[in-house]
């Protein structure tokens, strides 16, 4: 196993480290006791925790508190916004049965999607992009006016997690405000490295998640307007507003909290050196293996794409090899959604893109973050020829038996 001091460590799309400030409040309030729906003082207190932790996400991301619900994560999160809105809205009139959603959404939220065609008989309806990863609003507004009265949400994801292409999610809403649709959108990949506004955004409801922003697994939160409708998945003690039952985690949630204030308060700084280091590692990789696409939308800047995302094609290589090939280096990159990883399937997003299968299943992403470092991209573009050789070998020799 390598030791997680010798790793270069380029997989924080996936998960980002905690930062130090996180895991102090973290660790102090595990040796806590308290439930914060208890009534004495132990669960008043951890009451005032939560509370507190509300407040400041919510302040963070231009929210009232009351509109931030707390859940296990995003895939908690994305379940709650579509499958919530689309029930809600449903039983408000029976031909509300139509849900548009991109064609590049993380499985957290294209999983729920599918399974309400599945098995709730709904009616959905992917929205294209173009060759840069981006929705193509022309074909959404199509869609859209189609037949209006039948839609129950619209989601469009903020920034996508393989690209990091940003959304034109300003349109969408535009659209959809025309129409009196709800719109739910993916924020989990944007928070900490876009500025995120989710009463200017006009949004109704958004996804975020702490371990994307150097907080815990386990916890994240959907940012819901207070005055929409959404059916809960669970049901128990009425948390929450009711929409998401179930003893708040005080350790998690406070975590959350602190690492959503110093990564947002960070946020300028740390976008501009880690846009630094993402220049140094494609001008690297290109220099490296001159054949290598570059995939996504070239333009930095909060219009266009994340700072700290390079997804690479290498033609002529499997992904797969070259990840292992990497990582038995102590170099830790990514094929894509690690929700997928280990699923021998060409990235979806690409594909959506117009990437055949060839060239989907021939590509890595190198995601940067809080702990990136120049000797980590060094690193990662002195190993990448020999890796890249090796791997074009193995492939062809597969190709030819």
């Amino acid at each position: 196993m390598n030791n997680p001091e010798h790793l270069a460590y380029l997989d924080h799309a996936a998960t980002t480290p905690m930062i130090p400030e996180a895991i102090a409040v973290m660790t102090e309030q595990l040796g806590i006791t308290g439930n914060a729906s208890s009534l004495h003082d132990s669960g008043r207190a951890a009451r005032r925790t939560v509370e507190s932790a509300r407040e400041l996400i919510a302040e963070r991301f231009g929210a009232r508190p009351s509109e931030v619900v707390f859940c296990s994560g995003g895939t908690e999160a994305n379940n709650l916004a579509i499958k919530g809105l689309y029930w809600s809205r449903l039983s408000q009139d029976p031909a509300r049965n139509r849900v548009i959603f991109s064609s590049i959404e993380h499985h957290a939220l294209l999983d729920p999607v599918t399974w309400l065609a599945k098995h709730e008989g709904a009616d959905i309806d992917m929205t294209p992009v173009d060759q840069a990863g981006r929705i193509l609003v022309d074909e959404l507004r199509a869609s859209v006016e189609r037949n209006p009265s039948d839609i129950s949400a619209i989601t469009t994801m903020w920034a996508n997690n393989e690209m990091g292409t940003v959304q034109p999610i300003a349109d969408v809403v535009q659209i959809a405000r025309e129409h009196g649709i709800p719109v739910h959108s993916d924020a989990v990949q944007a928070a900490g490295y876009l500025p995120l506004d989710f009463t200017g955004s006009q949004l109704d409801a958004m996804t975020i998640t702490a371990h994307k922003l150097g907080g815990p697994v386990g916890v994240g939160a959907l940012v819901i307007r207070r005055e929409l409708e959404a059916t809960p998945l669970l049901h128990g003690g009425g948390q929450e507003r009711d929409l998401r039952s179930g003893t708040l985690s005080v350790p998690l949630i406070a975590a959350f909290a602190t690492a959503v204030d110093v990564t947002v308060s960070r946020q300028s700084d740390t976008v501009e050196r880690i846009e630094a280091l993402r220049h140094r590692l494609v001008k690297g990789i290109v220099r490296a293996v001159p054949d290598a696409i570059i995939n996504g939308d070239p333009e930095p800047g909060a219009d266009h794409r994340l700072p700290n995302i390079a997804h690479v094609t290498f033609p002529g290589c499997e992904g797969d090899a070259m990840l292992m090939l990497l990582d038995a280096q102590g170099i830790e990159c990514s094929t894509g959604s690690a929700c997928a990883a280990g699923v021998p399937q060409p990235s979806h997003v690409l594909l959506a893109m117009g990437y055949d299968d060839v060239a989907a299943r021939g590509s890595l992403r190198f995601s940067l973050g809080h702990t990136s470092t120049e000797a980590d991209v060094d690193r990662l573009i002195a190993a990448l020829p020999a890796v890249h050789q090796r791997a074009q070998r193995a492939n062809l020799v597969r190709s030819s038996s």
